[in-house]
């Protein structure tokens, strides 16, 4: 695939109209018939989404925690995947694998001092491209770094708004 051509119409057209680059991306939650699961609508596809073991799901499906790792691990798959090709860099695998660490305490509301979430994320890029010179490598990792949306947005969070309705 030559990504380039594949995206020069697309940075064409954003640089001559800024507005049409913009874009807002949705997914609705909705309730099921137990309190610890939901589906999540992405307008392309449905997920079901359940409460992690540790809180009371039954731990057969993806908690939401799962589903933020799994976003930023797809988008840092992707978008290092992306880069490699823009630079020409001939890669046999890459492979990211994600982790993150939380005490539930938390989120049970049971220590007022752990916090709500992950206290920590750990991203590991297995990259096999023997022929990349190490500054080819130092290039991909930075582009990688740089453009991954989901590890932007997790480094410098935006502004987040909630609005309630009944």
């Amino acid at each position: 695939m030559d990504l380039r051509s594949l995206q020069k119409p697309l940075k064409e057209q954003y640089r001559n109209d800024p507005s049409a680059s913009r874009i807002t991306i949705r997914a609705k939650g909705a309730q099921t018939d137990a309190p610890v699961s939901c589906s999540v609508d992405l307008g392309r596809a449905i997920y079901r989404a359940e409460a992690h073991k540790g809180v009371g799901g039954a731990g057969a499906g993806a908690c939401s925690g799962d589903l933020l790792l799994g976003a930023l691990a797809a988008c840092a798959q992707i978008t290092c995947q992306m880069v490699a090709a823009a630079m020409g860099i001939l890669t046999e695998r890459i492979e990211v694998m994600v982790e993150g660490d939380m005490d539930l305490r938390g989120t049970l509301g049971i220590a007022k001092d752990v916090p709500v979430g992950f206290e920590s994320i750990r991203l590991q890029f297995d990259v096999a491209a023997p022929a990349a010179t190490p500054e080819q490598i130092a290039g991909l990792k930075e582009k990688t770094e740089q453009y991954c949306v989901v590890m932007q947005t997790l480094k410098n969070p935006p502004k987040l708004q909630t609005n309630w309705s009944r």
